[in-house]
């Protein structure tokens, strides 16, 4: 009986801890297309872009400008003001849902140490910090590359490579397209059925073929 006790204490402290960030209809399409495009779950990606979004120092510094309370990043330390206004209620309108994600108690307490530094809710904190973590190219760019490296074999990513390449020296518009960016491209020129990112990308550099 005390072993059965045992394993259920040991269970609820490895349970993860759900929050719902209240985001923007804007942020929680591009949710959804990254979703689609990658096959997972939205509250996997959610989970991993906020994961990889507090280990990202760049997300941190641009978040610093809103902290009100001091935060310990690695060896650094972002000194927070008291007379910055809080977060909690900006950027509040009818356009926003709600998402659901479930952290490990781990990245929850880092959440929450977060929301410390920025004065809001750990709800608030995970959608300021769900946004930060979209628009950083660079960390959207390496959680896409990283599955695609996981479903194409060497040749297919090399032609995605340089189709990339010739977008980027051709681009009129001097703006740098993104893997994110080139997988949505594809998914729109080949709009069928499948959900498969293999596949999908396969009939596409065939038709270029």
């Amino acid at each position: 009986m005390k072993e059965e006790e045992k394993k259920k204490r040991k269970s609820r402290s490895d349970k993860k801890r759900e929050i719902k960030p209240t985001i923007s209809i804007e942020l929680k399409n591009c949710l959804y297309r990254l979703s689609y495009i990658t096959n997972q779950p939205v509250k996997d990606i959610v989970e991993i872009l906020c994961e990889k979004g507090l280990q990202s120092r760049k997300v941190m510094e641009y978040l610093s400008q809103y902290f009100r309370r001091d935060y310990q990043f690695s060896n650094t330390t972002f000194f927070g003001q008291l007379e910055r206004e809080s977060l909690q209620r900006k950027y509040q309108s009818p356009k926003n849902e709600r998402v659901s994600v479930r952290f490990t108690q781990w990245t929850y307490e880092d959440i929450r140490q977060l929301s410390d530094a920025l004065d809001v809710t750990p709800s608030k904190a995970t959608a300021l910090l769900l946004d930060a973590s979209v628009q950083n190219v660079n960390l959207l760019n390496a959680m896409v590359k990283i599955f695609l490296h996981e479903q194409l074999d060497q040749s297919r990513m090399e032609e995605l490579k340089q189709v990339m390449k010739y977008v980027n020296k051709n681009n009129p518009y001097n703006e740098e397209i993104s893997w994110f960016t080139l997988l949505s491209m594809i998914f729109e020129e080949v709009k069928d059925s499948t959900t498969n990112v293999k596949v999908a990308i396969n009939n596409w550099l065939n038709k270029k073929e």
